[in-house]
């Protein structure tokens, strides 16, 4: 079940009707009120929210969501018109798993709704990863920087599983694109950056542990920072 928090009724139920008839069930909701009403009833497997809301915006609802034990870890697809990369990061910060800013095409808001569902499984039970002051635990969601947990988001999270699983080893846009969000266009080049930019802020010194590497894409250093 997907929940559609958007204020514009013509959005709202195009989105509704297109996922309906992509084989998921989605319910749209115009107001906040009505939203928190009906989580309370049932959780989905994820939420679609606007940023711009009557009552209150979507960053404050992103916010509760997150700080609920039954909502943490709600995979949750901002919509936006706000293009500036500081809103993106504000948004990605706050806990969003992605974005997609207005106006977006049905077929990629299908391909990024479908990779979030894939990603929101359960993670299978795997060992520590360790580089440098970095470790990393998939089976607990678990992430320590020089002894301090630090909380990311979910595609923080599984980019950050994928780059310490092979360190060394070099990942290109294409792939770490397709691997995580489930798609192999770029259309919306800042995404990935975005989150690399966010990750290496959260994780503070043991951040520069994830190169850059030039025309090619991204990897974890070898030995840590």
């Amino acid at each position: 079940m997907i929940y559609i928090l958007e204020d514009d009724s013509s959005i709202r139920e195009l989105v509704v009707y297109t996922l309906a008839h992509s084989g998921h069930e989605a319910m749209g909701f115009e107001v906040p009120s009505q939203f928190w009403a009906q989580l309370e009833k049932a959780l989905p497997d994820l939420v679609l929210l606007d940023v711009m809301l009557p009552e209150e915006d979507g960053i404050e609802v992103l916010k509760k969501l997150r700080a609920a034990p039954a909502t943490h870890r709600l995979p949750v697809l901002m919509l936006t018109a706000k293009g500036s990369e500081y809103d993106r990061v504000l948004g990605l910060d706050s806990g969003a798993d992605d974005y997609v800013p207005k106006p977006f095409g049905m077929m990629e808001l299908i391909a990024r709704v479908n990779a979030l569902l894939r990603r929101a499984k359960p993670e299978s039970e795997a060992e520590e990863y360790r580089v440098g002051g970095l470790t990393v635990c998939p089976a607990r969601h678990r992430v320590m920087a020089d002894g301090q947990e630090v909380t990311l988001t979910h595609k923080e999270f599984e980019l950050l599983c994928l780059l310490i699983q092979a360190p060394g080893i070099v990942f290109t846009r294409e792939q770490l694109l397709r691997d995580i969000w489930g798609y192999t266009f770029d259309a919306e080049s800042r995404t990935l950056d975005v989150h690399v930019r966010t990750l290496r802020q959260k994780l503070g010194g043991c951040g520069s542990c994830i190169e850059t590497v030039r025309g090619s894409g991204y990897r974890i250093r070898e030995g840590g920072p």
